[in-house]
């Protein structure tokens, strides 16, 4: 596979082997043969045709087995879901079970919906609950602690029933961005909910205990609530229990509670998810769909990711049996938008619908063909009980796809696999081959990226540069136009056949991305990872209706995110991004300090003395701290200042406050003191705390700060027109895509 330099960069530091200096001590073919050697498990057939499929750009494995493959840690799996019962013993014991999991390299989902709600009586104790909301910020705190296999924190998704005691309480416990960060919140809604909610009725609050009914609520003000604060901040989403239930191939094993954080795999307590996608840009030729290729390619990523399950080392006895009783694998796709711009099909168009049911289902379909075969070959999975795929509706006569005989012979032969089908994140295996993530369409088609100098340059997609080209009207002045619009929608120079194929995610309105999710759920057994984009303007009403059309058209989940609904949000289009590209070759220069400020000052005792802490604020939050002790000087004095000037360059940087708290708190020096009846180890630790205290704080002055400074500049700000922020690797800047965060320039996902 021809691998583009960004591609080269994202290899480099996060999936090739390194030795004890950090040097990389493999290049691509290095890799995939690693992989396909240990995948193989010492079969030479099936370990050249591993290699000829990954080297083909058509499809890879999810991170965790490109990067642990063939190595010590051999944890394969991205992502877990584990139990969580209403007793100490259960609770912490996930927590630990979690540690381990986040330590090689996983996510982990939660149900909280069977913990009993907050001062309910605890028998064995004579006592009272803390309650789910208290637990998930234990859980939270546990993951904090734990890096992500050394390199990143570890991704949560935790959710609720919507009949749970405490749902009001969970709808709106990340009202403060601050809180939580390391959790992604999905509220369980059940079919009674949403008739109640449509027919305007009350429905019953029960406690997981008791079982008894302890109070009623308006479903529609419950489901307003859920509204506003998605509308706030893109949180909580929405997951569809009885749904993903009635699609449960081992229902007489448990009941699917939970999912992995992005919200695309629904799993029982216990299992594991073994994904990988599909490259569908690679899969057009003459300007049409190559099935023969997809199909041989679809065929040999199953066997591929059933191998992957006997080969995985998994962190915990209970997961490796329930993993290898289900055999669940999910294979998706990536490349879509791309795949659209090589057919010249606009994604927003019935088009598009028509050809995601086509293209999913013969990937479905084939998937399961082979599965079957690989039943015949090695057996079926452990836990299967008949048939366990509903009858599906036939699109394309012409590809001979008969649903009916293939559930015929799952009954009379079996199925290798519980389930084969997923659209997960591509994050960085995306990058990789170079196109866009999943289902989702372009979130922009000229863009900045890094280099491997380290400067920043516009990127400009392929696809578009070569129809641009080809219309003869490509220059640099035009791409930079395009940069700053963010679109090419309102630009006249571009033809109008150009326009109506290239759009990107704020050009399509939210019922064509939830048309199209719907579209690819028809054909997918698990779910389907993708953000619904709305405008800055967009309305709660607006977000309403998503979320009904996303409940009334199949889907099993929806996740939305209104652009500028975050704190720390950067922008990156038009004006900054010129200025991001000439700002000496570095990344992002810091924000300027304003004319006025306002803060508070802390004393707080330390081993070298009172040190007084000023942290002051401009309109987009903490932007400096001073430091003072007495009249301490030489290194010590020197020490603080060196400290409080990278703090305040960081926090002009849009370094969030959380982030940089966490890397001063624990730091210890000779002399700890008490302070208020906390244990203050150093300096550096006290200015953590102070910025712990500050977090806590109302901002309720920042409005008028930001008045005074317009004022006093008479420079009004640009409008934002992204929903991106800073990358925490690169400094780069992030997109809300695929349910997740993630960099366009250096590969990091927050998932």
């Amino acid at each position: 596979m021809k691998l583009t330099d960004n591609a080269l960069t994202v290899l480099d530091k996060r999936y090739f082997r390194k030795d004890n200096d950090g040097k990389a001590m493999e290049d691509w073919n290095k890799m995939i043969t690693r992989v396909a050697v240990n995948i193989s498990n010492g079969n030479k057939a099936k370990e050249k045709i591993y290699y000829d499929l990954l080297d083909s750009g058509n499809f890879l494995p999810n991170s965790p087995t490109l990067m642990n493959a063939g190595n010590d840690l051999q944890q394969l799996s991205a992502c877990f879901v584990l139990p969580l019962e209403d007793s100490m013993e259960s609770i912490f014991e996930s927590i630990k079970n979690a540690a381990l999991i986040h330590k090689s390299g996983g996510g982990t989902g939660f149900s909280f919906s069977r913990l009993r709600e907050a001062d309910a009586r605890v028998r064995s104790t004579n006592g009272v609950s803390s309650g789910p909301i208290s637990f998930l910020k234990v859980f939270n705190s546990a993951t904090d602690a734990v890096k992500q296999g050394g390199t990143r924190r570890g991704a949560n998704m935790a959710i609720l029933n919507v009949d749970h005691p405490q749902i009001l309480e969970f709808i709106t416990c990340k009202e403060n961005t601050q809180e939580l960060t390391n959790f992604n919140l999905s509220v369980g809604i059940t079919e009674k909910f949403m008739k109640a909610v449509y027919e305007d009725n009350e429905y019953s609050l029960i406690s997981p205990h008791t079982k008894e009914v302890v109070k009623k609520l308006k479903a529609r003000d419950v489901f307003d609530l859920i509204v506003k604060m998605a509308h706030q901040n893109g949180e909580p989403g929405i997951i569809f229990l009885d749904r993903i239930n009635k699609h449960n191939p081992t229902p007489h094993i448990g009941e699917i509670e939970s999912t992995n954080p992005c919200g695309e795999q629904p799993l029982l307590p216990n299992e594991a998810c073994n994904l990988g996608s599909l490259n569908l840009a690679g899969m057009v030729k003459n300007n049409t769909i190559d099935w023969e290729t997809l199909k041989d390619a679809t065929r040999d990523a199953v066997d591929f990711l059933d191998s992957v399950i006997d080969m995985s080392k998994f962190p915990l006895p209970d997961i490796d049996k329930m993993v290898k009783s289900n055999r669940k694998i999910g294979l998706g796709v990536m490349g879509w938008a791309d795949l659209l711009f090589l057919l010249k099909i606009p994604y927003d168009s019935d088009k598009a619908i028509k050809h995601a049911e086509q293209v999913m289902e013969f990937i479905d379909y084939h998937s399961k063909v082979r599965s079957i075969e690989l039943a015949e070959e090695k057996g079926t999975f452990a836990n299967f009980k008949g048939s366990i795929y509903e009858t599906k509706k036939l699109i394309r006569e012409d590809l001979k796809m008969d649903w009916n005989k293939l559930n015929n012979t799952i009954a009379e032969k079996g199925i290798r696999n519980a389930t084969t089908t997923t659209i997960a994140p591509t994050g960085t295996i995306s990058m990789i081959c170079n196109t866009s993530g999943g289902i989702e369409p372009q979130f922009s088609l000229v863009y900045v990226k890094n280099v491997m100098d380290g400067n920043k340059l516009l990127y400009v997609n392929p696809h578009f540069e070569k129809a641009i080209k080809e219309a003869g009207i490509y220059s640099k002045k035009l791409m930079e136009e395009v940069a700053e619009k963010g679109s090419v929608a309102h630009i006249k120079k571009i033809p109008e056949e150009i326009k109506k194929v290239y759009v990107t995610s704020h050009d399509i309105s939210p019922k064509w991305h939830i048309r199209m999710q719907s579209a690819f759920q028809k054909y997918v057994d698990n779910a389907v990872s993708k953000t619904i984009n709305f405008t800055k303007e967009a309305t709660k009403q607006e977000i309403q209706m998503a979320y009904e059309l996303a409940y009334e058209s199949g889907c099993k989940g929806v996740t939305v995110y209104r652009d500028g609904s975050r704190e720390n949000q950067v922008l990156n289009v038009g004006k900054e991004i010129k200025e991001a590209t000439t700002t000496n070759g570095h990344r992002f220069a810091p924000r300027e300090r304003p004319l006025i400020t306002t803060g508070m000052t802390q004393k707080i005792e330390t081993g070298c003395g009172h040190l007084y802490i000023t942290i002051n604020s401009d309109e987009k939050g903490a932007c400096e701290i001073f430091t003072q002790m007495g009249k301490v000087g030489g290194c010590a004095s020197a020490q603080l200042e060196a400290i409080a000037r990278l703090t305040s360059l960081l926090l002009r940087s849009n370094v969030k406050v959380s982030s940089i708290a966490r890397q001063l708190k624990g730091i210890r020096c000779p002399s700890p003191m008490w302070n208020n009846g906390e244990i203050v180890t150093s300096c550096a630790d006290s200015i953590a705390k102070s910025l712990e205290i500050f977090l806590e704080l109302e901002k309720d002055s920042l409005e008028s700060i930001k008045k005074i400074n317009k004022k006093a500049s008479g420079k009004p700000k640009r409008k934002s027109t992204s929903s991106m922020r800073n990358c925490p690797d690169c400094g780069s800047t992030v997109e809300h895509s695929e349910g997740c965060l993630k960099c366009n320039s250096c590969g990091w996902s927050k998932c």
